[in-house]
């Protein structure tokens, strides 16, 4: 049982000393109603369908912030919006375009529709980053 403690000690101590930390300030929020929900994808076919992790935050002076704690470096994405109303979804109008503000990773844009992973696309190396997105 000792052997086995020590075991899962290291390779969690290991794990640990392999994750960064993702810092995102989000700016452009029309008012201070609401929060901003941003969601982390990492890869390309599951942009925007199925996020790695979600947060949501207050709207303070127009902005969030957001601390992602733990990730593995690589590749990801994170789209964000505003949810001025906070009923837990973006609305759209009757085209099903966003009535709220959104914004992308790179303040990535998209033509006639969102940005593709690879426009938002940001890497997080081993020693962590800070990004921000601009809601539009």
């Amino acid at each position: 049982m000792n052997r086995l403690a020590l075991l899962l000690a290291l390779l969690s101590s290991t794990a640990a000393s392999h994750a960064a930390d993702l810092s995102i300030k989000v700016d452009g929020a029309r008012g201070d109603g609401g929060s901003v929900k941003i969601a982390l994808f990492d890869a390309a076919d599951r942009f925007l369908k199925r996020p790695l992790h979600s947060a949501n935050a207050p709207t303070q002076a127009g902005s969030a912030t957001f601390a992602l704690k733990d990730l593995a470096p690589g590749q990801y994405a994170i789209a964000a919006y505003h949810d001025a109303n906070d009923n837990g979804k973006l609305d759209q109008n009757m085209m099903g375009i966003p009535v709220e503000a959104t914004g992308f990773s790179n303040d990535a844009l998209g033509n006639m529709g969102p940005p593709t992973f690879e426009a938002a696309r940001i890497e997080l190396p081993l020693d962590g980053s800070a990004i921000r997105i601009t809601l539009r």
